[in-house]
C-alpha cells in the first residue's frame, strides 16, 4: 500500500505561525499523531507568501497531497505589527458630541519605562480631523435621553466618503449599556457608503471605561482592512494549492481559534495571536512532563514573550496592551519585550545595550549571509560556539567570519575582546528577559524558584539554561519541536469566544435578577456561537466569570462563578474567591472593605478533536546520539563540548553540560554543571547537577 493510499482515510491538519523572522509550519495526521515540521523565512512585505511557502515545504516533506488537509490553523502578527509600527489603514471615528478628544486625552499617564520629562505622546491611530461628533445620548442604564441625530450621521458619512475612507469606528457614550444608537448608525453608514467596513464599540468591547473602549474599537477599525485583505489572500493562495475545502481558523489573543468571518469583523481579537498559540503548546509540554507551575519563554528573532501558568490554564487578563495602546479584550496574560535572536547589540552611553531594534527576517543577523552587518544575539551565540555552522538540518549555513566582524565592531568601541563582548551580549539579553520574567512572577507575588521554565521558539533553548540558573528555577523543559512550538500549539487549540457586559452592583447588592438575566443572555449568545461553529452539544463548554474590585479601586479582577444558580450564597463564594485572588496577586486583601461587582463574562469553548500521540522516535544509546564536538567559550576559557543529535537520544538517556543538542528547528545549550535527561515523551529535562 502506498503512503498516499494509506493516508486517504486520515485527516491532516496544518498549523502555521508567522513570526518576525521565520514562519513555522507543523503538519499532523490526527489519526496516528505523525508529525512533520518546516521552518521558512518570513516575508514581511506580504506574510501570505511565507505562509504558503511553508505549506508547500511541509506537504512535500510528508509526501501528502494538499487535498487531504481538512483544517488550517494560523497564528498571525499582521494586526500586531500594524499597530506596533503605526501603519494601519486610514479610518474615521464617529462619537458622541462633546467626546471628540477621548482618544487624544487618554489617561494622562505615561509608560512605566518612559522619562516623564522627555516622553512625547504618540500619534493616535485616528487623528482629530477624522473624528466626527453627532448628537444623541444613552444613559448608563441603556435608556435614551436624547434622540440620535441621523442627519448629522449622514453629513459625517458624506465627508468620510469624500476623504476616501472605508473603515469607520463608532463609539458612543454608554453604548455598553445599549447598542441601539450604534446599530442605527451602522445602517445609515452602509446606506451612504455601501462598501464601508464598520466597527461598533457595542460589539467589539461592550464594557465601561470610555478611553479603553474607544481605543480598542478604533484599533479594530485601524487593522480591519489589512486583516480582511490578508485573509482573502490566504484563502486564494490555499485554493491555488488545492487546499480548497479545508477550514481556515485563526488563533485569538485568548488562546482559542475561530473562523475567518469572526476575524474579518473583529480583527483586534488577533492582536496577540502568535504568542497565544505558543503558550498553549508550552503548557501541553509542561503538563506532559508532570509540571503544572510553568513560566513559558518564547524567544524568536524579534521578541521574547513570557507567560506564567499556575493550574489548569494560563491567566486571562482584560487589561492588556499592544504597543502603547490599551486593548481591553480577554487575552492570555503575556508580557513581551524586544529581545530575540535578531536583537541588535550596540554601544549606548558608554555601555552595552541589546534590542529592542532587530535585524528581522531581512537582512537578518550578519551570520545569515543576507547582507546584514549589525551584530545580533545570534551572531554572539555563533562566536561563542553555542551554535553549529549549519542550521535546519544543513539547509542553512552560518557565516562565523561575518558574525565575528559584526561583534568585533562593538568590541572595539568597548575596548574588550571579541569573545568577552559576545558573552556580554548574551548576558545583557538574558538580563533583559529575566527582568521581564520578574514582571509576571515576582511583581505578582510568585517566586520563580517554584516554577519550571519552558523555553521555545528558535532561540529559546539557547537561553533557557542560563535563565533558569540565574533565577534558581527547578528545571528547564525543552519539548519536542520546541522551535516550531507555536505552530504545534495551534493544532491542539480549541474554539473560544468571550461575551462580556458591564454591570455595576454595590453592597448590599439586593436583587440579583439583572445578574441572572445577563448570565442567561450571554450564555445563550455563547451557545448560539458554538452551534454556528458546528460544535456538537457534548463538545460545548460554558464558563462564567464576574469582575470585582474593592471600593475606590480603579481596576478589577475576574473570578469564576461556580455553579448555575445566581444567589446571595453564590455571590458570597465569589467574593471570597476574589479576596483570595487579591491576596495571592498582591500579598494582601481587604475583607472589611466593600466589594463592587463591575461586570460579567461568559466564555464559550468548543472542543476540537486532538491528534493521537505518536510513538517517540528514540535512539539506542547516548553514545550513538553523539555527532561530534566543538569548543565553547565560557567564563573566560574554551571548553570541549559534545554535540548530540536529539532524534537519536534514548528515552532516559542523560547527558552532562557543556553540551549542545541539535535538531532541525532549534539548538539547546547545556551549561557546565547542568544535566539533561530525555523523558518518555521526548522532552529534555534540564536541571543543575547538584539538584540531581
Amino acid at each position: 500500500m502506498s503512503l498516499h493510499q494509506e493516508r486517504t482515510r486520515r485527516t491532516l491538519s496544518l498549523g502555521i505561525d508567522t513570526g518576525g523572522t521565520f514562519t513555522d509550519v507543523s503538519l499532523v495526521d490526527r489519526a496516528d499523531g505523525r508529525e512533520w515540521k518546516a521552518k521558512v523565512p518570513s516575508t514581511p512585505d506580504d506574510p501570505s507568501r511565507g505562509f504558503i511557502d511553508g505549506v508547500k515545504k511541509v506537504l512535500a516533506l510528508a509526501g501528502a497531497p494538499a487535498s487531504e488537509v481538512s483544517h488550517v490553523f494560523h497564528g498571525t502578527t499582521v494586526a500586531t505589527n500594524a499597530i506596533l509600527e503605526m501603519r494601519g489603514a486610514d479610518c474615521a471615528l464617529i462619537t458622541t458630541r462633546g467626546f471628540k478628544h477621548v482618544l487624544e486625552i487618554g489617561r494622562h499617564d505615561i509608560p512605566r519605562s518612559a522619562n516623564m520629562f522627555s516622553w512625547v505622546k504618540p500619534t493616535r491611530p485616528i487623528p482629530p480631523q477624522r473624528i466626527f461628533e453627532v448628537a444623541g445620548r444613552i444613559d448608563f442604564n441603556g435608556a435614551e435621553i436624547e434622540p440620535l441625530a441621523e442627519d448629522e450621521i449622514r453629513a459625517a458619512a458624506r465627508k468620510i466618503h469624500a476623504k476616501g475612507i472605508r473603515s469607520i469606528a463608532v463609539c458612543y457614550l454608554h453604548a455598553y449599556a445599549s447598542g441601539a444608537h450604534e446599530e442605527r448608525t451602522r445602517d445609515i453608514l452602509v446606506a451612504e457608503i455601501p462598501d464601508a467596513q464598520i466597527s461598533l464599540s457595542s460589539e467589539v468591547l461592550p464594557t465601561f471605561r470610555e478611553f479603553e473602549r474607544s481605543m480598542t474599537t478604533a484599533l479594530n477599525a485601524y487593522v480591519m482592512p489589512l486583516i480582511s485583505d490578508y485573509v482573502g489572500r490566504l484563502e486564494a493562495r490555499l485554493r491555488d494549492e488545492g487546499i480548497d475545502t479545508a477550514r481556515l481558523l485563526l488563533v485569538k489573543s485568548n488562546g482559542g481559534v475561530t473562523g475567518v468571518d469572526t476575524i474579518r469583523h473583529e480583527p483586534i481579537q488577533t492582536a496577540l495571536s502568535g504568542p497565544a498559540a505558543g503558550v498553549i503548546g508550552a503548557q501541553h509540554i509542561g503538563n506532559l512532563a508532570g509540571e503544572s507551575k510553568l513560566i513559558t519563554l518564547d524567544i524568536g528573532g524579534t521578541s521574547a514573550d513570557i507567560c506564567l501558568i499556575e493550574g489548569e490554564r494560563p491567566a486571562i487578563t482584560s487589561e492588556g496592551t499592544v504597543g502603547q495602546w490599551p486593548v481591553h479584550l480577554p487575552m492570555i496574560a503575556i508580557h513581551t519585550i524586544g529581545a530575540g535572536g535578531g536583537s541588535i547589540a550596540r554601544v549606548s552611553d558608554g555601555g552595552l545595550a541589546v534590542g529592542p531594534a532587530s535585524a528581522g527576517a531581512q537582512p537578518g543577523p550578519a551570520c545569515y549571509g543576507r547582507g546584514g552587518t549589525e551584530p545580533t544575539v545570534t551572531d554572539a551565540h555563533l562566536v561563542l560556539g553555542h551554535l553549529p555552522e549549519r542550521l535546519l538540518h544543513g539547509a542553512m549555513s552560518l557565516d562565523i567570519d561575518a558574525a565575528s566582524r559584526a561583534v568585533e565592531r562593538v568590541a572595539r568601541a568597548l575596548g574588550t575582546s571579541l569573545h568577552d563582548t559576545a558573552r556580554g551580549i548574551i548576558d545583557v539579553a538574558n538580563n533583559n528577559m529575566i527582568g521581564a520574567i520578574r514582571v509576571v512572577s515576582v511583581e505578582r507575588g510568585h517566586d520563580p524558584k517554584d516554577f519550571a521554565l519552558v523555553p521555545f521558539g528558535g532561540a529559546g533553548p539557547l537561553h533557557g539554561g542560563f535563565i533558569a540558573r540565574l533565577l534558581g528555577m527547578k528545571s528547564t523543559i525543552v519539548g519536542l519541536g520546541c522551535g516550531v512550538l507555536s505552530s504545534k500549539g495551534l493544532l491542539i487549540a480549541d474554539l473560544k469566544s468571550d461575551f462580556s457586559r458591564t454591570l455595576l452592583l454595590r453592597p448590599p447588592y439586593g436583587d440579583l435578577s439583572r445578574l441572572d438575566q445577563l448570565f442567561r443572555e450571554l450564555g445563550q449568545r455563547a451557545r448560539d456561537w458554538l452551534d454556528a461553529e458546528g460544535i456538537a452539544p457534548e463538545g460545548q463548554e460554558i464558563s462564567r466569570f464576574v469582575s470585582f474590585r474593592y471600593e475606590n479601586q480603579g481596576y478589577e479582577l475576574d473570578v469564576p462563578w461556580q455553579g448555575e444558580a445566581v444567589s446571595q450564597d453564590a455571590l458570597a463564594r465569589a467574593i471570597d474567591a476574589f479576596h483570595a485572588l487579591h491576596r495571592r496577586l498582591y500579598t494582601f486583601d481587604q475583607k472589611d472593605a466593600p466589594v463592587e461587582l463591575t461586570g460579567v463574562r461568559v466564555n464559550a469553548t468548543g472542543r476540537l478533536a486532538k491528534p493521537q500521540a505518536a510513538p517517540i522516535e528514540a535512539g539506542a544509546s547516548v553514545d550513538d546520539a553523539r555527532s561530534g564536538s566543538q569548543k565553547v567559550y565560557h567564563s573566560g576559557e574554551w571548553l570541549a563540548c559534545d554535540v548530540y543529535d536529539r532524534s537519536r537520544l534514548p528515552i532516559g538517556g542523560v547527558i552532562a553540560g557543556p553540551a549542545i543538542v541539535e535538531q532541525m528547528d532549534a539548538t539547546t545549550f547545556l551549561l557546565p554543571g547542568q544535566v539533561c535527561r530525555m523523558d518518555s515523551h521526548g522532552n529534555l529535562i534540564i536541571t543543575e547537577r547538584s539538584a540531581g
